[in-house]
């Protein structure tokens, strides 16, 4: 059900900043929400709803891919500068480092992002995340391909269910192989497929307890 994986050893008595990671309709947001009202963190979601590309790209991702991914950094960049500096605990619906290393490296290999504009948008990630403050631990919900794509039928957002299954397919892919490399945090590991947040209250309270221990929060 959980699995933890301990890259870094934790200094006392510091702020903490989880941030949580997976592929789309893994159950980032849900779990962002719980956990942040369980645990008292401040709650900081992706810009979905909000997105003035994310449409247009579902619908032709070569045209709008690259002013997806400068969207998404932009955004995800606020979020973490004012993680960095307000002076609370803090939880994140997906980290930074899953836009440039998933998503951004994805339009590039499949050749729908040029290598200039995928240069350049790594130079500009690699210039921010310089100024940022890296997670403490990050969650990483896992679970079956059969799962995500269950998931993404059921929240019924059109331009979503139109993409072809074959790209989760790959995006899942590349998480796993994201996750076996992320050094910059310790890793929780949550299998959605044995873990309902929402239906089972003692699984939630179990998992909170797993992070409190992970970050050495007091009771």
């Amino acid at each position: 059900m959980y699995k933890y994986i301990k890259n870094k050893e934790l200094k006392l008595n510091e702020n903490r900043f989880i941030a949580v990671a997976g592929n789309v309709g893994a159950g980032k947001s849900t779990l962002t929400k719980l956990v942040g009202e369980k645990l008292g963190f401040k709650t900081h979601y992706e810009s979905v709803d909000t997105n003035p590309y994310l449409e247009d790209f579902y619908k032709d991702q070569s045209k709008w891919g690259f002013h997806l991914q400068l969207y998404f950094l932009s955004q995800r960049f606020k979020q973490q500068h004012l993680i960095t500096n307000n002076g609370f605990n803090n939880i994140q619906d997906r980290s930074i480092y899953e836009d440039v290393e998933i998503f951004a490296k994805n339009l590039y290999d499949s050749g729908v992002m040029s290598e200039k504009d995928y240069n350049t948008y790594r130079e500009l990630f690699h210039n921010m995340v310089s100024h940022l403050k890296s997670p403490d631990l990050l969650i990483y919900l896992d679970g079956s391909i059969e799962s995500i794509i269950d998931r993404i039928d059921k929240r019924g957002r059109e331009m979503e269910k139109l993409v072809n299954h074959s790209y989760w397919e790959n995006i899942h892919k590349r998480y796993d192989n994201f996750i076996s490399k992320y050094d910059k945090s310790n890793i929780l590991v949550v299998n959605i497929d044995e873990v309902d947040l929402l239906e089972n209250e003692k699984q939630l309270d179990e998992l909170c307890n797993e992070i409190k221990k992970i970050l050495k929060l007091k009771n």
